[in-house]
């Protein structure tokens, strides 16, 4: 503290006040001369996420795979169940990713997130989906797809929480509406007997729709389930006179099936994948994935069977499932054939039981970069979003190390060398040792059975309701972790977790209902920026401007929170130079006491209320503000004006050895600010 002290006692005069600087017109004409030229280093991640699928008629007519797979553009694709051969690749222009794809006679259809639309493609077309348009007004997500019996295509979006109906034969959208009051997801949607039924999130309710009266109707709550608050809709399959309704996430949770002519709840299947539930067999049995298996159910005895067909990793999810005839010896008759997450198809023949997990050859694609950090001398680390994956970029070549991995939040390399990753979902930490090899059993095992995990799971803080291990700094041998909750709920927390001895402690509303989302420290204090929204951003907020706040690690308690600006909800970034607290909100940058707390100064930087970041180079501040701009700014010569040095449209921020690299989308790029 002594040297906070002696700065701020010698910079009272020039700092004490509140002012604010230039516009940024004023900015660009005064550094002019200063401005960099981004370099691109390249695409440091790429793999193979497929997420709605199906198994329907391909080019030939016979069963093919279908599946959406991310990048920009995403696409429709369909693979051979028998060889794996790519058949179709159809671009979904304006779309990133399709979670919902179904079949109808008249094509395969997917919905994309991003814009919204609905696509389709028909026999014929080749590598060509048709884009039919957005549905609904004001929707930026289709969630689920379905058909009914008179081939009328049937989905549910996100924010309005809105179910819409496609004829093929007129071309015609139909809004019917929110499904469920306050619901703004329609997760899952499934159709039987002239019905619609929609499952919400992120609460339990499944909403019948007739469509000839336009009304809904809510089904009864599986007994046993309690509170359906964070307890979603995941998934729905109507088979017969039954619906299926898994009721958790993406990780398995209870399958509950609902009898249409009794109107009647069966007890729970456990630890059942999604994404879906197979069409019946002859018998009305049905298949899907337990506990890391192929199993059948007869809903009629409540019989389990397993099939020994086997998944790894901890992604187990089936993306398309169906009915295939193989023409393969050992497979005669119909065959059991899906997807799996990555690229692999999976296939069972219940005559013979034979059974494999074959791969395929749909193409890999850039992911976009979520995460981006300083590693060591010449490297940074960049993690994926959705589809997920870890690289280490050598910043001189551009070449990229890549590992399949997670979704990461966050990314820091500590004083002695360790990587730490903070992931989606369940709020992990892992700690990744960089010199010793690669292995994670749940998502790209390597080396000999016994191999030890790297990167190690070391904290999961889903029990304590949260998703998101947004943001992580270190201090004093200790490694603070900022969350943002899971579902609907408000309230983050901040964890700290030795790395010598493992323990942790966590304290949720740290910030009373706000996430925390950006982290620094310094001479034993973490300092947060906090966030007024949660998990999902469907809870109205409590509060009405983001804050900033200190927490001293060793005495386990808050020193003192800030609000900053009325109106803008979130702090998105803090640092600590020249003996002060630097906070952005929105693109007011502001210099903050860390004891008093007190304003010293506010810059405005742009002229965008978006989030920014933070980064400090060779005692220098690097402040990203609008999405395209980084100023550089003298934290020991506050009354100096900024700087601007880039005007290029990017997102994440990251310094290291002089250098600014920063993403774009899936790309990676460098500003060299030695100078």
């Amino acid at each position: 503290m002594a040297t906070r002290r002696a700065f701020l006692a010698g910079s009272t005069a020039v700092i004490s006040a509140t002012l604010l600087s230039p516009s940024p017109e004023a900015h660009a004409e005064a550094g002019s001369q200063l401005m960099r030229e981004p370099q691109l280093i390249g695409v440091p991640l790429a793999d193979v996420l497929l997420l709605g699928g199906a198994v329907a008629p391909g080019p030939s007519g016979r069963q093919a795979l279908w599946n959406a797979s991310t990048g920009k553009p995403a696409r429709l694709n369909a693979m051979d169940p028998t060889t794996g051969d790519l058949l179709v690749s159809a671009p979904l222009t304006g779309g990133d990713g399709a979670w919902a794809v179904t079949a109808a006679p008249s094509g395969v259809y997917a919905g994309t997130y991003g814009n919204a639309h609905l696509y389709r493609w028909t026999p014929g077309s080749g590598d060509t989906a048709e884009d039919l348009g957005l549905p609904a007004a004001g929707q930026t997500f289709i969630w689920s797809l379905a058909t009914d019996a008179d081939g009328k295509v049937w989905g549910g979006t996100f924010p309005g929480g809105k179910v819409f109906r496609f004829d093929p034969a007129t071309r015609a959208f139909t809004d019917f509406g929110q499904a469920v009051p306050g619901q703004t997801y329609v997760r899952s949607i499934a159709c039987s007997g002239g019905k619609v039924y929609s499952g919400s999130y992120a609460a339990a309710h499944i909403a019948e729709l007739d469509p000839a009266t336009r009304t809904f109707t809510q089904l009864p709550t599986p007994p046993g389930l309690g509170t359906v608050a964070g307890k979603p809709i995941y998934d729905l399959n109507a088979y017969g006179n039954r619906l299926y309704a898994r009721i958790g996430s993406d990780a398995p949770s209870p399958l509950y099936v609902f009898d249409l002519a009794t109107r009647t709840w069966s007890d729970p299947v456990p630890d059942v994948h999604g994404l879906s539930v197979c069409p019946p067999d002859e018998d009305g049995a049905v298949y899907f994935v337990q506990r890391g298996e192929l199993r059948r159910y007869d809903p009629d005895t409540g019989l389990i069977t397993g099939t020994g067909l086997s998944f790894t990793g901890k992604v187990q999810n089936a993306r398309s499932f169906g009915w295939a005839e193989l023409g393969l010896p050992d497979y005669p008759g119909r065959s059991v054939v899906g997807t799996l997450w990555r690229g692999d198809m999976f296939r069972y023949n219940p005559t013979t039981g034979a059974h494999a997990v074959l791969g395929t050859k749909v193409r890999k694609e850039p992911i976009d970069i979520q995460a981006l950090a300083a590693g060591g001398r010449r490297t940074v680390y960049a993690g994926g979003f959705l589809n997920g994956g870890l690289s280490s970029v050598a910043t001189a070549t551009g070449t990229p190390s890549f590992h399949r991995f997670g979704q990461i939040e966050a990314i820091l390399r500590d004083s002695e060398g360790t990587v730490w990753i903070g992931q989606y979902p369940d709020a992990r930490l892992f700690r990744y040792r960089p010199d010793q090899q690669w292995n994670s059993p749940e998502y790209s095992p390597d080396g000999p059975p016994g191999t030890p995990a790297n990167p190690e799971v070391v904290l999961t803080l889903k029990p304590e309701l949260q998703a998101r291990a947004r943001c992580l700094a270190e201090t004093d041998g200790k490694i603070a972790v900022g969350t943002v909750p899971d579902g609907n709920r408000l309230g983050g927390g901040l964890a700290v977790y030795d790395r010598d001895t493992g323990e942790w402690t966590f304290t949720r509303n740290v910030v009373q209902d706000m996430s925390v989302i950006a982290l620094t420290a310094d001479d034993g204090v973490v300092y947060g920026g906090a966030s007024i929204f949660g998990g999902l951003g469907t809870t109205p907020p409590t509060r009405t401007a983001g804050a900033v706040f200190a927490w001293d690690v060793e005495g386990a308690r808050k020193l003192w929170e800030l609000e900053l600006v009325e109106g803008i909800g979130a702090v998105s970034a803090v640092e600590v130079a020249g003996g002060v607290l630097w906070a952005l909100a929105g693109h007011s940058l502001f210099a903050i006491d860390p004891e008093a707390p007190r304003i010293l100064r506010r810059l405005e930087l742009g002229t965008r209320n978006n989030d920014g970041s933070i980064v400090v180079s060779r005692r220098k501040l690097y402040v990203s503000v609008d999405g395209a701009l980084i100023f550089r700014v003298d934290p020991f010569f506050p009354d100096r004006d900024p700087h601007l040095l880039v005007n290029f449209p990017h997102r994440r921020l990251a310094a290291h050895e002089g250098w600014l690299y920063f993403s774009r989308g899936p790309e990676l790029y460098k500003v060299d600010v030695r100078r």
